[in-house]
């Protein structure tokens, strides 16, 4: 109950609430990119570990989860 109380009361919480539906048409590049990853994980391979993706941007997930530690 506390959690929905601070969701509510939390302007940024309530300003993504309040945003309008993102009703733009998908493109055709952008359905084929969709159809791609879905073959790609049909296939049973596994999308980049979050180790990957920090490493690509030179972090660690330490750098993530205690961020003023990295000074």
């Amino acid at each position: 109950m506390v959690g929905l109380l601070e969701a509510m009361l939390d302007p940024v919480s309530r300003a993504i609430a309040n945003a309008p539906v993102d009703d733009e048409p998908e493109t055709e590049q952008e359905k084929q990119a969709v159809a791609r990853s879905k073959a790609w994980f049909a296939r049973g391979r596994q999308g980049a570990s979050e180790e990957e993706v920090l490493a690509d941007f030179g972090l660690t997930p330490g750098d993530i989860r205690n961020p003023e530690d990295k000074v």
